[in-house]
C-alpha cells in the first residue's frame, strides 16, 4: 500500500541497501550538489543520498537532505511500491482493454474513469500531520523561514538557492479544477520566491486568469510525502486528468486532503513541509541563472514572484531535493518511468507502435526513438507527426523511427539504423512547432524546428527503386552450437 510518509520511503531505500547516509557536516552551498552529481553519474544511478547534517551558511539545519531518491531503475519502482514501473502500465492497459476507445479524446476520458473508480478519489480531512508546526507569516516573530531550510544551490553560477522538487498546487478560477505541477523556485529571501512556469503549463494558464480578473492566485507549495505525488506532478497528464487523483491510483489510496491555514487549497495531509501563499498580477521578478536539465544554464528572465504566508511542516520532516544538469541525472528515470506507465495511451493512438524511449542524452525531450510495425508506405512520417500533436510530446526536436527488431533502449543499435537506413533528402522531414522553454538553441524562444527520421526499411511507393538488402545474421542452428561448444569448453 501508499507511504505513510517520505520517512517511510527512505527507510524503504535504506532496507532496500538502495541508501547511503552521510553524518558529516555538509554545505548546502554546491558541496551537497557536487556529492550527488558524483552518485547519480554511477553506474546504474548509485544511491539515494541522505545528508543527515546540512549546513546552511555554516549552520546546522535541523532537517535531513535526501537527494537522489528516485535515481534508478529500482528505487523509481520502489517509490511506487513495485516490484516493476511496467506493473502499473499493465493496470493502465486492462482499463483501456475494457472497453476499447475508439479515440484518444475517449481514451482519456476511459482512463479518467477507470482511476476514479479504483480507490482514487480525495478524502477531506480535518487535521493533517504536515500541519503539526505552524508558522504564521506576518503574526509575531517568525519560527522558520525559507533561509532555514536546506535549499541547495546546484551550480556555482546559479542565481542563489533553488527548490528543486517542489509539488505546486493551484485551481482554475472558473472551473475549480485543480492542478499539480513542478515548477523551480528561486529563493530571493526568508519569504519570496521566483515561480518558474512556463508558458506553456498550467500554472501559468491558471495565473493568466486570475491576473484578468485582478486576483491575487493562491499557490501552495509541497515538499515531500509519498514520491507518488512527485510522480503525479511530473507525469504527462493531459488536461482533465487530476494529478491528485492519479496520485491516489498510482498509491493504490486515496490521498487525504487538508486545507491550508492562511489560502483556500487542500493539500495532501501527509507532507513534509507546506509553503503556503500567493501570486499577484503584474508582478514579476529576474529568475536565473539556472543550471537546468539541458546540461546548460538557463538565461535571466522575467517569472512571477510567489509571496509567502505560511509555513507547515511535520516534526520529522525531511527535506527532498534533486539535481539537474548534464545527463545522466535522476531525473532520467522519473522520466523514464512516465514513457513506460504512459505507453499504452500511446499504443491505443499508434496501434502500430512497440516500443519508445527518450535516452538521456536527449535530456528529455530533444530525442525520441520509436518503433513500428510497418505496413504501409510513409507510416513512419504518420507516427511522427501524430507524436508531434500529443501534449508535451509536440516539444520533441528529433524523432527517429525505426523497424519492430530494432531495440529502441540500445542507442548504438538505433544510431547504426539511422545511418544505414536513411538518406536525408528523402528519408527526414522538418516542421516547424512550439519549443521547450528552456531550449536555448532556437532563434525565438518557445518557437523551433523539429526534424525526423525515417530510419525503417522502405517499402514500394516511398520513391526507392532497388531491392532492399537482408540485415546480416547467424543462423539460430550455429548460434546454439557454439553455445554447446563454449559451455563445453568452460
Amino acid at each position: 500500500m501508499a507511504y505513510s510518509s517520505f520517512r517511510q520511503f527512505v527507510e524503504a531505500l535504506d532496507k532496500a541497501g538502495e541508501l547511503k547516509r552521510i553524518a558529516e557536516p555538509v554545505e548546502t552551498d554546491l558541496l551537497i550538489a557536487e556529492w550527488a552529481n558524483r552518485e547519480m553519474k554511477s553506474p546504474g544511478g548509485g544511491k539515494a543520498l541522505l545528508f543527515e547534517r546540512p549546513l546552511v551558511e555554516g549552520r546546522e539545519s535541523k532537517f535531513p537532505v535526501a537527494i537522489n531518491t528516485m535515481g534508478s531503475t529500482r528505487r523509481m519502482a520502489l517509490a511506487l511500491k513495485l516490484e516493476s514501473v511496467a506493473d502499473l502500465a499493465q493496470e493502465i492497459q486492462l482499463i483501456l482493454k475494457a472497453k476499447p476507445p475508439t479515440d484518444l479524446r475517449e481514451g482519456w476520458s476511459l482512463l479518467k474513469q477507470g482511476i476514479n473508480l479504483l480507490h482514487a478519489r480525495p478524502k477531506r480531512v480535518k487535521d493533517g500531520i504536515c500541519q503539526e508546526v505552524v508558522q504564521l507569516f506576518g503574526q509575531g516573530s517568525p519560527g522558520i523561514s525559507l533561509v532555514d531550510l536546506p535549499i541547495l544551490k546546484c551550480w556555482p553560477k546559479d542565481g542563489g538557492r533553488f527548490i528543486t522538487l517542489p509539488n505546486v498546487h493551484t485551481r482554475d478560477p472558473d472551473s475549480g479544477e485543480r492542478n499539480l505541477g513542478m515548477y523551480r523556485m528561486q529563493v530571493y529571501d526568508e519569504r519570496t520566491t521566483g515561480m518558474h512556469w512556463q508558458v506553456h503549463k498550467v500554472g501559468a494558464r491558471h495565473g493568466k486568469r486570475y491576473y484578468e480578473r485582478g486576483e491575487r492566485m493562491p499557490v501552495a507549495v509541497c515538499l515531500g510525502g509519498d514520491p507518488a505525488y512527485t510522480f503525479a506532478a511530473t507525469a504527462p497528464l493531459p488536461d482533465g486528468l487530476d494529478e491528485i487523483l492519479f496520485a491516489g491510483f498510482i498509491r493504490k489510496r486515496s490521498v487525504e486532503l487538508v486545507k491550508c491555514k492562511t489560502i483556500d487549497l487542500e493539500v495532501p495531509a501527509d507532507v513534509d513541509f507546506v509553503l503556503e501563499g500567493y501570486v499577484q498580477p503584474n508582478e514579476s521578478r529576474q529568475e536565473g541563472p539556472f543550471g537546468d536539465h539541458t546540461g546548460f544554464y538557463t538565461a535571466i528572465e522575467d517569472y512571477p514572484v510567489f509571496h509567502l504566508t505560511a509555513i507547515t511542516n511535520r516534526k520529522d520532516a525531511i527535506y527532498p531535493a534533486t539535481l539537474v544538469g548534464i545527463p545522466p541525472m535522476e531525473d532520467f528515470y522519473m522520466g523514464d518511468a512516465s514513457v513506460r506507465v504512459f505507453l499504452p495511451v500511446f499504443k491505443m493512438n499508434f496501434p502500430e507502435l512497440v516500443d519508445m524511449t527518450l535516452p538521456p542524452e536527449g535530456v528529455f525531450h530533444n530525442l525520441v526513438f520509436v518503433s513500428i510495425r510497418k505496413q504501409y508506405p510513409y507510416q513512419a512520417f504518420k507516427v511522427m507527426h501524430g507524436l508531434w500533436g500529443m501534449g508535451q510530446m509536440m516539444f520533441s526536436k528529433y524523432i527517429v523511427v525505426v523497424d519492430e527488431d530494432c531495440d529502441v533502449h540500445n542507442t548504438s543499435e538505433v544510431l547504426f539504423r539511422l545511418c544505414a537506413n536513411t538518406d536525408p533528402e528523402r528519408d527526414s522531414t522538418i516542421i516547424r512547432n512550439p519549443s521547450d522553454s528552456l531550449d536555448h538553441a532556437p532563434s525565438t524562444q518557445n518557437i523551433g524546428s523539429h526534424m525526423g527520421f525515417d530510419a525503417t526499411q522502405k517499402l514500394p511507393g516511398e520513391n526507392y527503386h532497388r531491392q532492399w538488402p537482408e540485415l546480416v545474421k547467424m543462423t539460430e542452428e550455429a548460434q546454439h552450437l557454439v553455445d554447446a561448444l563454449q559451455k563445453k569448453t568452460g
